[in-house]
């Protein structure tokens, strides 16, 4: 039985542990610094309409269907 104990308690300190670690990651960002997190080059796709033509087009010419969009490809590959 006291070994069954040591591990419930090991497995709740370690949950603890890891909870503690999980909240420490988020940080407040100030107002001022919003500024800096707001530019274009921060963002994952800096060129979202760029990048959807793009698929748009590849999709187009592919004769399977695309992830982005419903109905089946169809295209001849041509450009």
């Amino acid at each position: 039985m006291l070994p069954n104990m040591k591990l419930k308690q090991f497995w709740i300190i370690l949950q603890i542990l890891i909870l503690s670690v999980a909240v420490s990651g988020c940080a407040h960002v100030a107002a001022w610094e919003r500024g800096h997190l707001a530019k274009p080059q921060m963002a994952i796709d800096p060129y979202p309409l760029q990048n959807h033509i793009q698929l748009h087009n590849y999709s187009s010419r592919e004769a399977a269907a695309s992830t982005h969009s419903t109905d089946g490809g169809g295209g001849c590959g041509c450009y």
